[in-house]
């Protein structure tokens, strides 16, 4: 049964909501709302002009509608008489099948007619920095090795606790929360859920994170690669997938290698076949490819794969198995779209599901340091131009995606990657100029 929003406003006294969709490049556009108006909205859904966010669309398009899914409404912990509610995008009583909210969603279903349920959890990682964005917010940040830094993570302790309250607060069941391995940098874990919940977690995260940020006078930043030298901001995905009752892992197996069950190997088979066209979801910025192409950090790694690589518990391959029944992907960052990202693991999986895909060999060998003796594995993309023309050229995963929304991301992320090369740099007159 539809959860009633005028209902839910009057039982928790809230006046307004945020009717809000994540467009292509991850930006969250929202409609704030009065709780007298929600019925309507709830019905109809409130009206945007697609063209103004990052939508493949015109000025001379209909409205775009973006109808709030009630089941996902989260009353602002720090502002309770706002709530907040995920949305679908509709036109002209259709849903836009380049909104990546509407694609997850399509991916889920997919699943479930194969009897599977995707479970995800994700690690968000950022930076607390100053208000202008110029350096970090702790002057006295400064270890070599900053990574589960006590005092740093104190000194900090009124933001990061008053966003973990909200998270027990909403039944998240958070479980940890540290310094991160760059100065000023930190992550906070909560449960792991059905790939929407976690998706739609995700996406309030990051705006409630922002939010507590500008309420201590700080500024809180997911950019994949913000500082020169740091190490930058992941955003890891664990995965396991499940019957539809959500009580048998479908992945597990005591018996095989690394406790991955055939199915499991399949799925992640997908996952290694499509990873280079992956990384244009997963690390979707100009700025990504300074995160996993990185040279060493002060902290001496930089915590991100190069390669196409598998491995079992060890952190330099681009999936880790850290136990049976699920595996870690490490190539996402901070900068990926909460819905996309846990779309592209579910199209990649489920091709590598119904082609019963190989993963390949596995490697024991600490990628760092002995990366270079592996001449037999794909190298990620260079650079996001690299990433979309893989991408492009992955005719599967575009189709399990969606080709109106592949031929849309290829589009604006291609004129996106073109304004950056209409820039000029100060590195360029440094090391140009006498030439």
């Amino acid at each position: 049964m539809t959860l009633d929003l005028s209902a839910f406003a009057a039982e928790k006294g809230v006046k307004y909501f945020m009717i809000s969709f994540t467009d292509l490049f991850g930006g969250q556009r929202a409609k704030l709302v009065p709780a007298e108006a929600i019925a309507d909205m709830q019905k109809e859904g409130a009206g945007f002009a697609g063209f103004a966010t990052w939508l493949d669309l015109t000025p001379a398009h209909p409205d775009l509608f973006a109808i709030p899914d009630a089941s996902s409404v989260i009353q602002l912990p720090w502002k309770k008489d706002v709530a907040w509610v995920a949305a679908d995008c509709v036109m002209e009583d259709e849903p836009v099948a380049q909104a990546p909210r509407v694609i997850l969603k399509k991916l889920i279903d997919e699943a479930a007619k194969e009897g599977l349920r995707v479970k995800t959890g994700v690690e968000p990682e950022f930076f607390l920095i100053s208000a202008d964005g110029s350096q970090i917010s702790d002057e006295h940040d400064t270890a070599e090795k900053p990574c589960y830094d006590q005092q740093a993570v104190m000194r900090r302790y009124d933001v990061i606790a008053e966003i973990c309250d909200y998270m027990l607060e909403m039944g998240w069941k958070p479980y940890q929360n540290d310094h991160e391995d760059a100065n000023g940098q930190f992550e906070m874990n909560w449960e792991f859920d059905d790939a929407l919940r976690t998706a739609d977690k995700h996406s309030f995260f990051k705006f409630m994170v922002k939010s507590v940020a500008e309420k201590h006078g700080l500024r809180a930043t997911f950019m994949p690669k913000p500082f020169k030298g740091l190490t930058g901001n992941g955003c890891h995905a664990h995965i396991s997938v499940w019957d539809l009752d959500g009580k048998i892992n479908a992945f597990a197996d005591d018996k095989a290698d690394f406790g991955l069950s055939d199915q499991g190997r399949s799925f992640l088979g997908g996952i290694m076949k499509h990873a280079t066209a992956l990384a244009a979801i997963t690390n979707p910025t100009v700025n990504s490819y300074k995160r996993i192409n990185a040279p060493r950090t002060v902290s001496g790694a930089t915590w991100a794969p190069n390669s196409v690589t598998w491995t079992g518990n060890n952190r330099t391959h681009m999936v880790r198995v850290p136990g049976p029944g699920r595996f870690e992907l490490r190539l996402p960052d901070g900068a990926t779209n909460p819905y996309l990202l846990q779309s592209a693991i579910i199209a990649a999986g489920l091709s590598g599901l119904k082609t019963k895909a190989d993963p390949g060999k596995h490697y024991d060998i600490d990628m760092y340091k002995d990366g270079h003796t592996v001449t037999d594995a794909p190298k990620l993309p260079l650079n996001l131009l690299d990433a979309l023309r893989a991408f492009d050229d992955d005719s599967g995963l575009k189709e399990a995606l969606g080709t109106e929304f592949a031929s849309a991301y290829v589009k604006l992320k291609r004129e996106e990657w073109n304004s950056y090369c209409s820039q000029f740099t100060a590195w360029e007159r440094e090391t140009t100029l006498d030439i």
